[in-house]
């Protein structure tokens, strides 16, 4: 009997793409010679070749004409066993339909956001978990897996990680924090001026540097940290994703909200502290799949906590309404509890 066929598609973003992996790692350790093509943005094809989890990688961009009638004519061209839609939107749930793949599965109703879309798959899968990934594995388990999550280990490139390296000692940086003050919308951002009051307690107390890491649009909070940081001078970090993943993999810990480079340093085995407000740190919170080896090589002290410690005030409403202003439950973490526990989770003594 030949080895099944699977399109996977999960496009985009960083976290979601993260948060994926575990899953699709239960599809590739239960069928280890499986042909498994992932559709993606061509932004996060390297994360995706990072994880070893994908046969090939298709990258695709939902807005160009010609790209589309491309991933459409591959799919037609070949046999499926199954489409796993992982993203959930109109744009992934239809390319699998147009391609002629006769069995989709996707979320139902009651975990999809995007109404109508679960009308697009011939499966339908009513998450019982409440973590993303948990829920990312059930649609693996239908389509055959034998768990819900896997291990997997994304590799960063020798080069990355040198010239990495190199720029951190230029820096005469030894130890270091990440700090990732961005996020999707900014009510979910702890402000930048707590930022650079942990970079004055971190420099002043443990003797580390931070380093403040930000995406496109960010400039303004990555300035305003920088600003609040005073003598703590952290250094500002925009790079691309291979020498992100080096930084972050390196990193001593990673403070952040819910944002795509914490869960990427999570997957990377750096320790974290998440703040989290308005989004349930339950269902997008901090994530490691039991007896991850990148976790024991990143492991640096033996007093340190074995989990991500997530601060989140009690009480706090969930909602995904992005707005401009930062929550009042963000508010409610103070830079002395985000200190404390940057501390136990690496074991620091103050």
């Amino acid at each position: 009997m030949s080895e099944p066929r699977f399109v996977v598609l999960r496009l985009g973003s960083l976290g979601d793409i993260v948060h994926t992996f575990p899953g699709v790692a239960a599809l590739r350790q239960t069928f280890p010679a499986a042909e498994i093509v992932w559709l993606t943005h061509p932004r996060w094809k390297l994360l995706v070749e990072s994880s070893g989890l994908a046969s090939d990688i298709w990258p695709i961009e939902t807005r160009a004409f010609a790209s589309l009638r491309g991933a459409i004519r591959g799919l037609r061209a070949a046999k499926w066993d199954a489409a796993i839609d992982y993203q959930g939107l109109w744009k992934s749930a239809a390319l699998p339909l147009f391609g002629g793949v006769g069995r989709r599965i996707g979320f139902s109703s009651h975990t999809i956001r995007e109404f109508g879309v679960p009308i697009l798959y011939t499966e339908r899968v009513q998450a019982a978990t409440t973590h993303i990934a948990d829920q990312n594995g059930e649609l693996s388990r239908r389509a055959g897996a034998r768990m819900l999550a896997a291990r997997f280990t994304l590799r960063v490139s020798p080069e990355d990680q040198e010239s990495v390296r190199l720029q951190i000692r230029r820096e005469a940086i030894e130890r270091y924090i990440v700090l990732s003050p961005g996020g999707g919308w900014r009510s979910k951002c702890w402000p930048a001026e707590r930022f650079g009051a942990l970079c004055q307690r971190v420099r002043a107390t443990l003797g580390w540097r931070c380093v403040v890491n930000f995406g496109p649009g960010e400039e303004d909070l990555a300035a305003a940290v920088r600003t609040a940081s005073g003598s703590a001078e952290p250094q500002l970090y925009d790079g691309e994703l291979g020498p992100l993943m080096a930084l972050l993999r390196d990193a001593t810990c990673i403070v952040g909200g819910d944002t795509g480079p914490l869960h990427l340093a999570i997957a990377l085995g750096t320790p974290a502290v998440a703040l989290f407000g308005p989004t349930d740190p339950v269902r997008n919170g901090p994530y490691r799949v039991a007896g991850s080896a990148a976790i024991e090589a990143n492991r640096k002290s033996a007093a340190m906590e074995q989990d991500d410690i997530v601060l989140r005030v009690a009480n706090t409403k969930t909602t995904h309404t992005r707005n401009d202003q930062t929550d009042p439950s963000m508010l409610a973490i103070d830079v002395e509890s985000v200190f404390d526990a940057v501390c136990r989770r690496v074991g620091a003594r103050p």
